[in-house]
C-alpha cells in the first residue's frame, strides 16, 4: 500500500462530512458538552458512536493468543545491546502509558460526554486499555525476567527522565479540568477540547504511534514477532480511540462553532509541538547506544510527519511540512484512519487467528 499524501485543509471538509451522521443541530436539543447524564438511547442523538462502539466489539483479542516464545530466543540471542536498550525502554513507557489513559477516561472523559452512545465506546474503550496494560504488563514478565528490573520499569515515570517528561506532559495538558465538575463556560469547554486534543493526538496519536514505529522497525529486521503481533490489535484499538475522540471534537465544532477560535487553535499547535519535543527526548534516549537502521534525524521527521497529520484530522495546516522517512511504516499508514471504517471486514471480527497484516483490508 503506497502512503497516502498528508491530508490537507481543504480535505478535513470531506473528513467530517464521511464520519459525521448527526452533523446539524437541532433546536431545543441538548449539546454533547451540556452539563448531565442523558440515559436514553432512543431516540438516539449520535449513531455514529454507537456505529463505532459495534465496530469496537469486532475488534475483541486476547492476551493469551499471542507467542512470545520466539521473542524470547531473539532477546537472547539475536538482539543487539543497543537494540536490547530501544526495548527496555519501550517496555518501561508502555508500562504506565495506558493507565494514564485510563485515568483519564474516568476522570475527565466519561463524565462530561453527555451522550449515553459515547460513553459505551468510552466503557469499552475502558476495558481496551485495561487489556492493553494486560498486554505490557505480560512483555515485562516475559522480557525481563529480574523482578528488581521489573519493579524499575514499572517506577519508570519516576526514575526515567525521558519517560517522567512525557508523564508530565500529560498531566500539564490533561489536569487541566481535574476540578471542574460542570464544564458550563466557554473556558471550561475549551479546556475540555484541549484535553481530549491532548488525549487524541498527543498521546495515543503521537508518542504510541512513535512507539509502534521502533517496534515495526524491529519487525521489519524479522526481531519480536510476538510483541509485532500484539502490537498490531494494540494499533488498531488506538486507531478506533482516535477516530472516536476526533468525532466528538468534530460534533462540538458543529454545536458549538464560536469555541474554535484563533486561541484554541494556537494552543493545539503549542501543545502538539511540545509533543512532538518530549517524544524527541524520548527517542534520544531510545537511540542513545545507536541502532543501525534508524537515525535520530529520520525520527524527529516521522514525528513532525505523525503531528501534521493529526493537525490535518483536527482540519488545521501543516506546521512542519515534514514527509515520512520510515518505508518500513508504509504498511501502517498513520493517515489510514479517515478511511478505517470504509473499508472490509474480512479480516476485522472477533476470533481472529493469525499474524494481522495492515496490507490486508480491514
Amino acid at each position: 500500500m503506497a502512503l497516502i499524501d498528508p491530508i490537507t485543509s481543504d480535505d478535513y471538509d470531506t473528513f467530517a462530512e464521511s464520519n459525521t451522521l448527526a452533523a446539524v443541530p437541532v433546536a431545543g436539543q441538548r449539546n454533547i458538552l451540556d452539563p448531565g447524564f442523558d440515559l436514553t438511547l432512543r431516540p438516539m442523538r449520535y449513531p455514529q458512536f454507537f456505529d463505532m462502539y459495534k465496530d469496537s466489539i469486532k475488534n475483541t483479542w486476547t492476551v493469551d493468543e499471542i507467542d512470545f516464545s520466539d521473542d524470547l530466543v531473539d532477546l537472547d540471542r539475536k538482539l543487539l545491546p543497543a537494540e536490547k536498550h530501544m526495548v527496555s525502554r519501550l517496555v518501561a513507557f508502555f508500562a504506565t502509558g495506558d493507565s494514564i489513559v485510563s485515568n483519564n477516561l474516568v476522570l475527565n472523559l466519561y463524565s462530561h460526554i453527555n451522550s449515553p452512545e459515547a460513553r459505551m465506546f468510552l466503557s469499552r474503550q475502558l476495558y481496551e486499555e485495561a487489556l492493553h496494560v494486560q498486554f505490557y504488563l505480560t512483555l515485562l514478565d516475559n522480557y525481563i525476567p529480574d523482578m528488581k528490573e521489573r519493579e524499575a520499569a514499572f517506577a519508570a515515570v519516576e526514575n526515567i527522565p525521558s519517560i517522567k517528561a512525557k508523564a508530565d506532559f500529560c498531566f500539564k495538558w490533561m489536569d487541566q479540568i481535574q476540578d471542574i465538575e460542570r464544564i458550563e463556560t466557554p473556558e471550561h469547554r475549551k479546556q475540555f477540547l484541549l484535553n481530549l486534543i491532548c488525549f487524541a493526538t498527543c498521546i495515543e496519536g503521537l508518542f504510541f504511534f512513535a512507539a509502534f514505529a521502533y517496534v515495526y522497525f524491529l519487525r521489519s529486521k524479522g526481531l519480536l514477532n510476538g510483541l509485532a503481533d500484539g502490537t498490531n490489535w494494540v494499533f488498531r484499538d488506538e486507531s478506533c480511540h482516535m477516530n472516536f475522540a476526533l468525532e466528538v471534537v468534530n460534533t462540538v465544532r458543529v454545536e458549538e462553532p464560536e469555541l474554535f477560535d484563533a486561541q484554541l487553535e494556537s494552543d493545539i499547535r503549542e501543545m502538539i509541538s511540545e509533543a512532538v519535543e518530549c517524544e524527541y527526548l524520548f527517542a534520544a534516549d531510545v537511540l542513545v547506544e545507536g541502532v543501525p537502521g534508524m537515525s535520530l534525524g529520520d525520527t524527529r521527521e516521522y514525528l513532525q510527519y505523525v503531528a501534521d497529520t493529526r493537525l490535518a484530522l483536527l482540519g488545521y495546516s501543516a506546521e512542519f511540512g515534514s514527509k515520512n522517512p520510515f518505508s518500513f511504516m508504509e504498511l501502517q499508514d498513520v493517515q489510514g484512519l479517515s478511511n478505517f471504517f470504509e473499508r472490509t471486514v474480512s479480516s476485522y471480527q472477533t476470533g481472529i487467528g493469525g499474524e494481522v497484516g495492515f496490507d490486508e483490508e480491514f
